[in-house]
């Protein structure tokens, strides 16, 4: 039996990641400059790193690296330490970390009833999930979240 009809085309899922491993690991000091410089590092990495400026994952990424930087500078600071910005991408995980000095403030949302204090809110939203820890080394706490971007 002949046909002049084109075979249909098989579409495989190969085993590549999205992303290959990517780390990245800088201090900052714990001022509104430092928070500014944290997301335009961040934006310049997830650029190199392949999501390129202007995508929805990058401009996510980068909210998300300011909000939690803001954060650390605002209710994480203690005078003369710095915060931490961490960036790992993995497969198709993109993980965000930024630690601070001050252990004894836990992150939580605001109640609806006050000005401001949205920007745990904006993570949670945004983000496939977010927590914190507290530093085993010292005083100060870990604030994470991460996005799992689909392979298509």
């Amino acid at each position: 039996m002949t046909s002049k009809e084109p075979l249909p085309v098989r579409l495989t899922r190969t085993a590549q990641p999205l992303f290959p491993w990517h780390h990245f690991t800088m201090r900052f000091s714990s001022t509104p400059r430092g928070a500014r410089l944290a997301r335009r590092l961040a934006g310049e990495r997830l650029d190199a790193w392949g999501i390129p400026y202007g995508s929805d994952t990058h401009d996510v990424l980068t909210l998300i690296v300011s909000e939690l930087s803001t954060n650390a500078v605002r209710h994480g600071c203690v005078p003369g330490r710095d915060f931490c910005l961490r960036l790992s991408a993995e497969s198709a995980t993109l993980r965000v970390e930024v630690t601070d000095s001050r252990g004894e403030t836990t992150p939580a949302l605001a109640p609806d009833d006050v000005d401001g204090g949205r920007g745990l809110l904006l993570v949670a939203a945004l983000t496939d999930r977010w927590g914190w820890y507290p530093c085993i080394d010292g005083p100060g706490k870990t604030v994470w979240a991460v996005l799992d971007v689909g392979l298509s």
